[in-house]
């Protein structure tokens, strides 16, 4: 959490000073109440008292108390406002952080979790600062300045408000011990059930196929019912703290008068309405040492989830970024290239390596594609030139240049990449396919023209809306082959140097993706295509295709080429394609 606070701006800190300030001023005011009261308990008990005296000494209690109230209204509107500000600072800085983190390191913390560290956990530090800032600073001036003022009064009073505080300390220590541990267990829990609510709309139309409602019910309810019975162990644990915390109170009340009862009957008759006096103003400043530690309880209630929070929080934002931007963003001789030099590559936290010793080069207005079983390292191949990951051994050069050199606003504009699966935005068809920044100008006409090229003209000019028509995030509202088509467009709308396909027209029937690439051929000709495909009909007519197998080239040329001399793409071949329409296509 100190880290966090850590993160306070000169603005916020000076917030801080100032509701340091008014908090002060506050338990000042409040602490002169009692003093009053003493004085009107007296005047009230002494003969020949004026009824001015007594209204004025009342007055400057209504004064006390309304100073009070204007304080307390300021202070709350300070921290509410510091909180506000931190949190949507930080939560910037959260969002902005999981945005430079690598695929693995994404991995690694899991979707779900992520999401809960934006959102629920900010939300517990938030909390903290809103409600506890000003209770953590009140709490222990109200206490030692209450103490100051009461402990020439009487030791037998002052023994048994330390009693009863000594009590309260032991109770919420108590507390802290067991309840931390399981605050831990509830973010997970959390996460666990982030994790199933998305699972569940995700594939909402798988479970609906297969009747699977009830499955997937039960399968919530069961992560549904440890977080709920977590909860209930840790609010039943707190909500011990509250009747002791009454139960000393009024024991305390109850005791200072027992003892106040037998000083004032041993007393002599000239000193019993000082001590009347004394018992009345002690009990009001005993309160109000307990209201401290009352305070200080309700900020170790919020402390150990909020501790959680921020160190889950941290746990992200101290992460250390494995693909580390470059430098470089000038000219390059080379333009539109892409060469693997010796490149092997395996997970940070695998054995075995996924990709081993590819080299080849791809010129401008080449199309080079990928072609292999599932799980050969095609998809993983071309992830590595947006750096998606870094390769572990070798280099992937991009216009001659190490991709590890650029700086990736600048690499990323040299690309258009289409994912394997079609990522669409909630926003409308033109914001889809315009999407991002990009070093030329997208207008409307390029659009459009991105949009025909890709075929997706017809089915988009025959929407209620056409261009405007509004897309629903992850496309739900459209069918596979067009999300894929409008993938598609968004990267034409780019025209940049080198296009990336990771196996992107699956979902298109044979003739859409035959005319598709065709349009695309005329339009990329001074461009460079990378295509990972399963169809052998879609990569047949590239210039240049690689065969992998367990993550080994093990061929590379034209198609007539490897029909020749690569078993493996014959085999791929032949489990497609008759071998007449092989050889009719290869001619």
């Amino acid at each position: 959490m100190l880290k966090l606070i850590k993160n306070f701006t000169k603005k916020e800190w000076s917030l801080v000073l100032v509701s340091l300030i008014l908090i002060i001023s506050q338990v000042w005011l409040d602490l002169k109440m009692p003093d009053y009261m003493s004085e009107i308990t007296k005047l009230v008990q002494s003969e020949g008292s004026k009824m001015s005296d007594i209204l004025l000494n009342g007055g400057y209690m209504l004064l006390c108390a309304f100073g009070s109230l204007i304080s307390a209204i300021f202070v709350g509107y300070l921290i509410s406002h510091l909180s506000s500000s931190f949190s949507m600072k930080l939560r910037k800085k959260l969002f902005s952080k999981v945005e430079d983190l690598s695929t693995h390191e994404v991995k690694q913390f899991k979707t779900d979790s992520l999401i809960t560290r934006t959102t629920n956990d900010i939300t517990q530090v938030e909390m903290l600062i809103g409600m506890g800032l000003q209770l953590l600073i009140k709490a222990p001036i109200t206490a030692i300045w209450a103490i100051t003022k009461i402990l020439h009064k009487s030791w037998q009073w002052s023994a048994v408000t330390a009693v009863a505080v000594v009590i309260l300390l032991s109770v919420i220590g108590c507390l802290m011990l067991i309840v931390m541990p399981k605050f831990k267990i509830v973010q997970k829990l959390i996460d666990n059930i982030n994790g199933v609510i998305r699972e569940n709309l995700t594939g909402i139309r798988v479970v609906r196929a297969f009747n699977a409602e009830k499955y997937q019910e039960n399968k919530f309810e069961v992560v549904n019912n440890k977080l709920t019975n977590q909860q209930l162990f840790n609010q039943r644990a707190f909500g011990v703290l509250s009747p002791i915390m009454y139960l000393v109170m009024n024991s305390l009340t109850l005791v200072i008068y027992f003892i106040g009862a037998f000083l004032i009957k041993d007393a002599l008759m000239v000193n019993k309405i000082a001590l009347f006096g004394d018992m009345v103003v002690f009990s009001s400043y005993a309160m109000q040492v307990i209201m401290a530690f009352l305070m200080l309880a309700m900020i170790f209630m919020m402390i150990p989830r909020s501790q959680v929070s921020a160190k889950r929080i941290n746990e992200v934002l101290e992460t250390e970024i494995t693909v580390k931007e470059g430098t470089f963003a000038g000219e390059t001789e080379e333009k539109g290239t892409v060469e693997f030099k010796n490149v092997s590559f395996k997970y940070p936290d695998a054995e075995e390596y996924l990709l081993k010793n590819i080299s080849f080069k791809a010129n401008q207005g080449e199309t080079v594609a990928f072609i292999g079983s599932t799980g050969s390292g095609k998809s993983t191949l071309i992830n590595l030139v947006p750096r998606f990951y870094d390769v572990t051994e070798g280099e992937v050069l991009i216009d001659g240049i190490n991709v590890k050199e650029y700086k990736q606003e600048y690499l990323y504009n040299k690309l258009g990449y289409v994912p394997q699966k079609a990522v669409i935005f909630d926003g409308s068809v033109s914001f889809n396919v315009g999407y991002g920044n990009s070093c030329k100008e997208i207008t409307e006409d390029t659009i459009k023209k991105a949009i025909n090229i890709a075929q997706g003209t017809e089915f988009v000019e025959k929407m209620d809306a056409q261009y405007e028509t509004h897309l629903a995030s992850g496309g739900t509202n459209i069918s596979g082959g067009q999300k894929q088509r409008i993938s598609i467009a968004r990267a034409i709308a780019r025209d940049p140097e080198i296009y990336i396909f990771d196996d992107s027209f699956s979902a298109l029937d044979y003739k859409t993706d035959a005319v598709l690439r065709k349009e695309l051929k005329k339009y990329t000709k001074n461009a460079t295509s990378l295509i990972v495909a399963q169809r052998i009909g879609t990569i047949m007519n590239a210039d240049k295709i690689l065969v992998l197998d367990n993550g080994k080239c093990v061929g590379i040329g034209t198609h007539k080429e490897l029909l020749k001399n690569c078993k493996i793409y014959q085999q791929i071949a032949l489990s497609q394609v008759s071998k007449e329409e092989l050889e009719n296509g290869s001619k």
